[in-house]
């Protein structure tokens, strides 16, 4: 009787848990949009705990169940699981990355363990995994479609990545490994965030109007002060440095490679991953770093030209030499003199609304879709858009929202991802996130052309989740390998500034008139200007993180002393910086690239080699542009990445593609 008691209390909990919190149902808004104007703070720990609590009941549901396993009843019930927990956490982790007031920062570091714990409860599961085990060793007998197949080896591989083969003291271990890790990760990135408001308070520049100051500030002294304090972030011994947090996390990281059978972190990430091993990794690399730097260094030369010039009308001292704060500078010297080529002509005619029409016409060229401004949405800042994307035959693909202006809770740089995802029955809610220049009274905001590049890029992740047509929410849209995950936003970059597509989006936003014929021609001429440079800080930062995740101890190790030899030994010249050194390297310490921050690289040279296709066939062409769709966007992780890639272009890709496509 008392159980009885008991059970029917927990059911008029939830219920009224369910009529106060909007976690705990389905969304009642457009298109499944979160509801926002209902979320509050308050809102998220409960609906965490009642999440993982219905999860855990489903779970025991499935290692109860006396029938023999099948993908059915394991497999797939595991992936119906969980449904509020995954709606809460969506909001809750996409919100703190772009508005993380002191408050949700809190709650975040309250979620983080809940979330750790729960999980290796799942993977760490003896009885669950058994029955998941069965079916893998079984899996080329059971009938399954080759998407099946692929959602039970990725959750197979979770368990063994999860350490279920370990003893009990070892699982024990890996359990506090794991909640450390996702602690440290999250304090990194907090941190990072202060060091980046600070910046922008000393000198009233954000992290991402960075490079354009730099391009800009005529005063040599000032672009020093700049440059040492944005590449000294995380390294101030204030409480904001992340130095002890990248050794623990190291530590932490390689005690884990080392109880799954690893020699260190690099080995075990790479292993299901499209490189395989650190060693081919490090060989990819270096491939692209001996001729990157050998451009730098003809850059070099020509900038070292323009400063001769300064030096002789007394704009500069006498012996001036190129340094990294003069990088940005000099390089628009030179983009001027060799191309008359000046960001100040070429930023009116990329307002930001029309290049994200830009894009959005591009796909409707391309792959048929449709959009229609919603008014009047849930949004969780009054910067958010949103747009329903329709197919050509008017059926729902999903929602995008774009969030494009910076402001001092949002994370630097630029991302996708979503807030609800694809799967069988479900259209996505994917969104964009930016740091571009916010309007004024009198401007617009307006791109600099790599900004544009940047809104392309993302938006190629967009699509990638947008067009998903998977069963299964385990391997739709950008759930690929990570060296995979960046050819749907790379290829896209290279269409920005086609002659024929920006014709159709780059107006001047005052007078309307079209990009003239003669700066595309300035843009094109320059469109492996600077190469070298972008390539050897791109190449140092994939090396610098790899020879992290090679480590198999950090005992007695100095960071930056490590950063500096490694930086050496790659052969990086005095003049350029990794584009992220350790202190603020979020992607590797706090955004899930560690050990693949190689991927833009690698997946450059599948990007350069598709669109050489579309180059050959019309960078229009209908017939490509729906096998690009059909065997790369619409499939995610439900076949192997280089075999949808040969599906879509019939033959292995041309390594020499990136060094064309950067005219190395």
């Amino acid at each position: 009787m008392r159980k009885i008691f008991i059970s029917l209390i927990a059911v008029m909990t939830a219920v009224s848990c369910t009529d106060k919190n909007p976690f705990l149902s389905e969304w009642d808004t457009p298109y499944g949009i979160p509801d926002f104007g209902k979320i509050e703070e308050k809102h998220y720990i409960p609906a965490i705990e009642e999440g993982i609590r219905q999860q855990e009941a489903e779970i025991a549901a499935i290692i109860a169940n006396t029938d023999a396993p099948t993908f059915e009843n394991v497999v797939e019930a595991y992936e119906k699981s969980g449904a509020v927990l995954g709606r809460v956490t969506s909001v809750l982790f996409n919100v703190s990355e772009s508005d993380a007031t002191e408050s949700l920062q809190k709650i975040v570091e309250q979620a983080l363990p809940l979330i750790s714990v729960h999980s290796d409860n799942i993977m760490m599961n003896p009885d669950f995994f058994a029955k998941v085990d069965v079916l893998f060793k079984d899996m080329d007998n059971l009938g399954l479609t080759r998407e099946q197949q692929m959602v039970l080896k990725k959750l197979h591989n979770g368990f063994v990545k999860n350490g279920i083969a370990l003893g009990e003291a070892e699982q024990a271990r890996m359990r506090e490994i794991n909640l450390e890790l996702s602690s440290l990760s999250n304090t990194f990135g907090n941190n990072l965030l202060a060091e980046n408001n600070a910046f922008a308070e000393e000198f009233g520049v954000t992290i991402s109007e960075y490079p354009g100051a730099m391009a800009t500030t005529a005063d040599r002294a000032l672009r020093e002060r700049m440059f040492k304090a944005y590449s000294t972030r995380g390294n101030n011994g204030n409480q904001y440095d992340n130095k002890d947090l990248i050794m623990k996390m190291m530590a932490l990281r390689i005690e884990k490679a080392k109880l799954l059978g690893y020699e260190n972190p690099a080995q075990m990430i790479l292993a299901d991953k499209m490189a395989g091993t650190p060693e081919a990794v490090d060989q990819f690399l270096a491939s692209i770093m001996a001729p990157a730097v050998k451009k730098a260094k003809a850059e070099i030369a020509d900038m070292q030209v323009e400063m001769d010039k300064d030096i002789k009308a007394g704009a500069a001292p006498a012996g001036s030499k190129i340094e990294p704060w003069d990088w940005a500078y000099y390089t628009e010297k030179v983009r001027k003199a060799k191309y008359a080529l000046d960001e100040e002509q070429t930023k009116p005619y990329f307002q930001m609304e029309n290049v994200r029409q830009g894009v959005f016409d591009l796909t409707t060229d391309l792959y048929g879709l449709q959009y229609e401004k919603l008014e009047g949405i849930p949004a969780y800042h009054p910067d958010v858009e949103g747009f329903k994307v329709t197919d050509a035959d008017g059926s729902l693909i999903g929602v995008i929202l774009t969030d494009y202006f910076p402001r001092s809770t949002k994370r630097g740089g630029a991302w996708m991802t979503n807030f609800v995802e694809q799967e069988l029955g479900v259209r996505p809610v994917i969104v964009n996130v930016g740091n571009f220049a916010k309007p004024t009274a009198d401007t617009p905001s307006l791109l600099t052309l790599d900004q544009v590049e940047t809104l392309f890029h993302e938006y190629g992740h967009a699509l990638h989740g947008l067009l998903s047509q998977c069963t299964y929410k385990s391997v739709a849209g950008t759930s690929v390998a990570r060296d995979f995950v960046e050819l749907p936003s790379q290829i896209m970059e290279n269409w920005a500034f086609q002659k024929e597509v920006l014709a159709k989006y780059a107006r001047h936003y005052q007078t309307g008139e079209v990009i003239p014929d003669e700066l595309v021609a300035k843009i094109m001429a320059a469109d492996t200007f600077n190469q070298g440079f972008m390539t050897t800080e791109l190449a140092a930062a994939s090396i610098l993180d790899l020879k992290w995740h090679m480590l198999s101890s950090v005992d007695g190790l100095d960071p930056m002393a490590f950063e500096t030899q490694a930086c050496k030994e790659m052969g990086l010249i005095d003049e350029i910086i990794p584009r992220y050194r350790s202190t603020y390297f979020a992607h590797i310490f706090s955004g899930g690239y560690s050990a693949g921050y190689y991927s833009y690289l690698w997946a450059e040279v599948l990007d350069k080699d598709a669109f050489e296709l579309f180059k050959e066939k019309g960078i229009y062409d209908k017939e490509t542009a729906m096998s690009f769709r059909k065997n790369v966007l619409e499939m995610g992780g439900s076949e192997e990445p280089m075999v949808l890639y040969k599906r879509f272009r019939g033959a292995d890709p041309d390594s020499g593609a990136l060094l064309r496509g950067r005219g190395l």
